[in-house]
């Protein structure tokens, strides 16, 4: 697991390594175990690495043979160790064990098309200096990242955005990746929030060569496939033995490893077959909270204790928050999924101990775990209603109390009844999961946001609603439950939840494994009909727990999905109260013209007396202010030193 950086100019003698080395600086936590630099006329990479797999010559960049193509890796192979005999037998002389050498095997065998032969985690670049070219690719889900800016003549490629800015790349922002932040929680690819970055997005390729960039995806789940069996007994034991498999690939490590587990079926499942194929306890690692609502430790606990685990535990407390501003710095743009701040702090407990950890990540994209899943399927019954009926129960639901979100049933219910409004799914599907509805823009932006944004009129916010419908567009014709599947697998997925895995883990210089995400895994599943994952409006992961019926303890099989949030509105009404309103009521964040500072107030006012809970909206604003200050202040603290991108 590592960090890369890298860039390449059009014409000869412009590399200046002093820039790569500050550039390569910025991102020591991903690999405080070793650096790397390649340089010529033309080019230059760097990587550190946390060394996991073959630790003695793993060293990179790895050269081909007569060193004509050189290549940075970010992440795991998993079936390197299948791949390498088949190209030995064709004549290609490893100098290393490193799966990073086996990609740069297979590129000389197959150029770009290598990436279709690759099972893992990865990012990912190669100078082929004998055509002249940079060949970037990102894994197929997006667990490891990928961000470049191209300029005349020149691009320049990172892990992260801080290190671009070495290269003076323009720190310009733009307006409508704040509103599909506020709308998400995230910044979805191929957007950031700079207007002159952008992110590689996950199953895609990049070529550069002559001053021209091509991007190409080279993987998709198999829309439109059939299923491979109509018979769920048939298909309960495929699902047992490529998911047995997925975990077993993820144990291979020269390290000490783990697992994260938080009680829930998914994490439960990964731990279960960890311990099968154990000889030693699995240490496992788990977060909680004060507030009994909002914490699954009992639940972790009783999994610890079924498989002998050797378990341990921690406990965030709002005093805890002090370490915000350390994350905005580590995302690198606005991110308002609260829950980055337990996972930042069960990885940190947990590399106290290994270097890797798996999880359960995507277990509810591929098997239809989370509420709203039924809520979209229970909310078809209005389709026929009239639709200024269903407007007017929309606008209702805006003015229904929201004590105690998003736990409490009166919330789910408000978001149900929300989501019944809009006539066409992707507006449905967005109503369910915003955190700030077009009803709370139209009053919390200011006239110079809606000028920013070039928006007049009826000043209609529609980008994130198109990023979603392009999304179920893709997958039209497949059933309603695996068509929702479809959606979250290359949006939420991707573009929130494996940024906050990365972040969080390599923050603490820990490497994270997802067996869920296992993209052979991930097609088996896709290839079961929806009905077999979400049964009437209770049943979600039916074919999954009937898997693993017998690995489940009773109480784990039964229990339904609460979610990884933080007690936010009740931070935010206690000890977090003065820190919310002196970062984002103060004249300095007021003043950068995004919101209204009535807005703002209100928001403060109703939060504070009760008659709203405003608690996630609040961690968004307060996480967008907090990015101003450590990402964009600090860094304009210094000039940029090389200007050859971005003047």
């Amino acid at each position: 697991m590592c960090g890369i950086c890298g860039i390449v100019y059009d014409e000869p003698g412009r590399v200046d390594p002093a820039t790569l080395k500050r550039a390569n600086d910025l991102i020591a936590h991903r690999g405080p175990d070793d650096e790397g630099f390649y340089e010529d006329d033309r080019a230059g990479l760097a990587m550190r690495r946390l060394a996991i797999i073959d630790l003695n010559t793993g060293h990179q960049p790895i050269s081909n043979p007569d060193g004509t193509a050189w290549i940075v890796l970010n992440g795991e192979i998993y079936n390197f160790l299948e791949l390498r005999p088949e190209l030995e037998r064709a004549g290609y002389p490893f100098k290393t064990k490193s799966d990073t050498e086996v990609i740069m095997a297979l590129y000389e065998k197959m150029g770009p098309a290598c990436v279709r032969k690759l099972r893992g985690m990865f990012a990912f670049a190669i100078w082929d200096k004998r055509r002249q070219r940079l060949f970037l690719a990102r894994d197929r889900v997006g667990k490891k990242p990928l961000v470049y800016a191209a300029g005349p003549g020149t691009l320049a490629f990172s892990s992260e955005l801080r290190c671009l800015f070495e290269w003076g790349v323009s720190k310009e922002i733009f307006p409508k990746a704040i509103d599909l932040y506020l709308s998400l929680q995230y910044i979805p690819s191929p957007w950031t929030i700079y207007r002159n970055i952008r992110k590689l997005p996950p199953a895609h390729t990049l070529i550069y060569e002559k001053g021209q960039a091509r991007i190409e995806r080279y993987w998709d789940l198999p829309l439109g496939s059939a299923p491979l069996t109509r018979d769920p007994r048939e298909a309960q034991e495929m699902l047992r033995e490529k998911f047995r498999e997925a975990v077993r690939l993820r144990l291979i490590s020269d390290v000490p490893l783990g697992a994260f587990l938080s009680g829930g079926i998914d994490s439960s499942l990964v731990v279960a077959v960890m311990s099968e194929a154990s000889s030693r306890p699995v240490k496992t690692f788990s977060i909680g909270f004060e507030e009994e609502n909002f914490s699954e430790l009992p639940y972790a606990r009783e999994v610890a204790r079924a498989y002998g685990c050797d378990h341990r535990e921690f406990v965030v407390k709002p005093e805890m928050a002090e370490v915000l501003p350390k994350l905005a710095w580590h995302y690198g743009e606005p991110y308002a999924d609260s829950s980055a701040l337990p996972s930042y702090y069960v990885a940190r407990e947990t590399r106290r101990h290994v270097t890797v950890a798996l999880n359960g990540d995507g277990g509810d994209e591929n098997f239809a775990g989370y509420i709203r899943y039924f809520a979209m399927k229970g909310a078809r019954v209005w389709d026929q209603s009239p639709a200024l009926l269903r407007r007017m129960l929309g606008l209702a639901a805006e003015w229904l109390p929201e004590r105690n979100a998003p736990l409490s049933q009166l919330w789910r219910i408000k978001r149900f009844i929300r989501s019944v409004a809009p006539a066409d799914l992707a507006g449905r599907y967005l109503e369910m999961v915003c955190y700030f509805s077009d009803f709370y823009k139209q009053g919390l932006y200011s006239p110079r946001m809606f000028r920013d944004l070039e928006i007049q009129g009826e000043r209609e916010l529609v980008w994130a609603r198109d990023y979603l419908r392009s999304a179920m567009d893709r997958a039209g014709k497949e059933d309603f439950v695996n068509r929702l599947l479809y959606t979250d697998m290359v949006t939420y997925l991707p573009e929130c939840l494996m940024v906050k895995m990365d972040i969080a883990t390599m923050a603490n210089s820990l490497e994270g494994r997802s067996p869920f995400l296992d993209h052979e895994l991930m097609e088996l599943s896709f290839r079961m009909p929806g009905h077999w994952k979400l049964r009437g409006l209770r049943g979600h992961k039916w074919i999954l727990k009937q898997a693993f019926w017998d690995k489940l303890p009773p109480r784990i099989r039964s229990r339904g999905k609460m979610g990884f949030g933080i007690p936010v509105g009740a931070w935010f009404r206690g000890r977090l109260r003065d820190y919310w309103r002196g970062h984002v009521l103060s004249e300095k964040a007021v003043a950068r013209g995004y919101f209204n500072r009535e807005a703002l107030q209100r928001i403060w006012e109703e939060h504070q007396s009760g008659r709203r809970d405003h608690g996630y909206r609040m961690w968004a604003l307060l996480m967008l202010e907090l990015w101003h200050q450590e990402c964009l202040e600090k860094m304009s603290e210094k000039a940029p030193r090389d200007q050859a991108v971005h003047p």
